[in-house]
């Protein structure tokens, strides 16, 4: 992968990139809790059935963002071009859901065993059974949910 652009949060360890005329998606997998909100918003983007999974220029680039900040783990980010973005929700949103996981939405550092992370979107462990600390991985109380993929 190429040296990142300053400021471009996208481009993240472990993340896989996806680009398109006017936007650019990355994907980083050991975040994704598999909520469907990409795959429910735009299918024509989104294909798990496809490889590459993600076509970030079959819909406009706008219409990809939005769908993309329904993403609740936040492991979809977006760039539009003119570098800018997606902006952090204000003020700072924490909501606890009833599988446990923490929804976190805004302008966030939070705190690995790798060092720190500036996020938007995260869905943290409330149960303290996660092998991917401080972020969720359902292997605690929240992995009684259905999963859409099994």
């Amino acid at each position: 992968m190429a040296a990142p652009p300053p400021g471009d949060r996208t481009w993240r360890p472990g993340s896989k990139r996806y680009e398109a005329a006017g936007i650019a998606v990355s994907y980083e997998s050991r975040l994704c809790l598999h909520q469907a909100e990409c795959i429910k918003g735009l299918p024509t983007v989104f294909d798990v059935e496809r490889r590459p999974w993600i076509d970030a220029g079959a819909e406009p680039a706008e219409e990809v963002a939005e769908v993309v900040r329904r993403c609740p783990s936040g492991a979809l980010q977006y760039r539009l071009a003119g570098e800018r973005d997606e902006e952090p929700s204000q003020p700072t949103r924490i909501q606890r859901k009833s599988d446990g996981t923490l929804h976190v939405r805004g302008d966030l550092q939070i705190e690995t065993a790798s060092g720190g992370r500036h996020e938007i979107r995260a869905m943290l462990c409330g149960c303290d059974l996660s092998a991917n600390q401080p972020f969720c991985d359902h292997s605690g109380r929240c992995g009684t949910l259905l999963n859409i993929f099994e």
